[in-house]
């Protein structure tokens, strides 16, 4: 008798489809994305789910995406995958990943985001998200681990669906609504009420909802660059085209800000009144300060201005990613009665615990979130009376300068950042200044809790990683002025480009 069904090792799929988790999720090239590998992956997150108790029988799950141009094939095989299961598929729509995230833990049900995030427009991924938080890495470890039935003749030989059925419901507006009331009722009314901005919109699915947002605030929105095609906005590598085209739109403008987002709207753009974009790391000081934050949590690779700064009680370090962060966010918040917040070096905000502030609360939300930062600075501008580049210009001189090396397969990134940190402190000192001493001068510190952080006797500083969601080689420099970033962040290039 013919098996009615085909049974997918999660591990072994990983491994020949090359569809991996990185630090947000499952990613891979649309290419290996076929529909019956997205369905695996979906299937096995429930069977995890299922297996710690953390869904019920005929539970609702929600699920959105972004606005690439795969992520609604992408989506249907997840919508599928769901209501094969016999759970219900709540269809929240093309809106920012946090709004999903939100909307989930809010209803204690799991949700699925289809989203790349800002990686070119030839990958795209999947975000699982917990009744709870996002999946941690115990969690990732129970996805990999299952072994998944799949259903005879639901796929061709190539991964496609044999028939061209659509599983996605119609879209219920009821997780916009939701993000839009948590901002709305936390701050208060107009309380942008003259102030100007220009919104970058590109392919970034918070664009609309950005716009709804602060203009109920009482702003003036001016919608700048809306594309649609996808454009791959990294907010932690900005594009020299936009670089340039904030500094035309300010000149232009006379904007207050410009605001934008990546892909999916969880990591934020701000630029100065001047169109100079602030750094995430910054960015994220700035919101803290205004929230009241008294622990912050944010990974290795952040500017040191946040302890510098002497604004919180206490900083924690952590690898870079958003579980790592939410881990230790978690942690602190179960230890005390201090407020907890989190921020990545690339602009995403997170909250631990509930925040009060004039007699309004915002719930936590240990998600990154894109939208809450520039209202955060833009309130505390108007607090303090002062722009933007002169918040920024009052904090302690730390710059930072970061890049990527595009297709630098992470096996050969990994085994060259091993070469850096093979042996005893002297050992890996003696390596590192062969190769960097003739710049920056002898070391005083290596930290290896992601890639290599080398701080020199200067004080200046060198972050070399592999990324965790795309085959891209990272580095991140730390210096007193900006120019000095850029120029040691150049000379870092120059060095990763020739291990290529």
């Amino acid at each position: 008798m013919k098996d009615p069904e085909r049974h997918i090792d999660i591990n072994k799929l990983m491994a020949c489809s090359g569809v991996q988790f990185g630090t947000s999720g499952a990613r891979g090239l649309v290419t290996a994305m076929t529909d019956e590998v997205c369905y695996s992956y979906t299937l096995a997150f429930l069977h995890h789910l299922r297996d710690t108790q953390q869904i019920q029988p005929h539970s609702a799950v929600a699920i959105a995406g972004d606005l690439r141009a795969s992520t609604m094939r992408i989506l249907n095989a997840v919508a599928a995958a769901i209501s094969n299961s016999g759970y219900k598929v709540i269809h929240c729509g093309q809106i920012p990943a946090p709004a999903l995230a939100c909307y989930g833990f809010d209803h204690s049900i799991p949700s699925l985001m289809v989203t790349g995030s800002h990686i070119p427009d030839d990958r795209n991924g999947i975000k699982f998200n917990t009744p709870k938080g996002e999946i941690l890495k115990t969690d990732e470890a129970g996805i990999r681990n299952q072994s998944v039935a799949i259903p005879a003749g639901l796929f061709t030989p190539q991964g496609t669906f044999t028939d061209s059925d659509y599983f996605i419901p119609d879209v219920s507006n009821n997780a916009y609504d939701q993000y839009l009331h948590r901002y709305l009722s936390f701050f208060p009314e107009n309380c942008l009420h003259g102030t100007s901005l220009g919104l970058y919109q590109h392919s970034s699915v918070g664009r609309d909802i950005f716009f709804d947002v602060i203009t109920r605030l009482g702003a003036e929105v001016i919608p700048l660059g809306f594309s649609d095609a996808f454009v791959s906005v990294d907010t932690e590598a900005i594009r020299d085209e936009d670089v340039t085209l904030a500094k035309q739109w300010a000149t232009e403008g006379q904007y207050d800000a410009i605001i934008s987002a990546d892909g999916d709207a969880d990591r934020p753009l701000i630029s100065d009144e001047h169109g100079t974009w602030v750094r995430g790391d910054i960015a994220g000081i700035l919101t803290a300060r205004f929230l009241n934050a008294q622990v912050v949590v944010t990974p290795v690779s952040s500017n040191t201005a946040v302890e510098k700064s002497g604004l919180f009680k206490r900083v924690e370090r952590t690898k870079i990613g958003s579980p790592f962060v939410i881990a230790a966010m978690l942690a602190a918040a179960s230890t005390s009665e201090d407020s907890v917040v989190g921020y990545e070096a690339n602009g995403g905000f997170l909250t631990a615990t509930d925040i009060t502030r004039g007699g309004m609360t915002l719930k936590a939300l240990a998600t990154r979130d894109a939208i809450i930062v520039p209202l955060c600075i833009l309130m505390l501008c108007l607090e303090q009376h002062k722009p933007i580049s002169k918040l920024v210009s009052e904090l302690p001189n730390r710059f930072t300068a970061s890049n990527r090396i595009k297709d630098f397969p992470s096996e050969r990134s990994k085994a060259r950042i091993s070469t850096l940190i093979w042996g005893n402190r002297d050992q890996n000192i003696d390596a590192i200044e062969a190769i960097f001493h003739r710049y920056f001068g002898s070391v005083s510190q290596i930290d290896a809790t992601d890639g290599v952080r080398i701080t020199f006797s200067n004080g200046e500083i060198a972050h070399l990683r592999p990324s965790g969601n795309a085959p891209e080689f990272r580095c991140y420099n730390e210096a007193d002025s900006p120019e000095r970033a850029q120029e040691m962040n150049d000379i870092c290039m120059n060095i990763i480009s020739s291990w290529t």
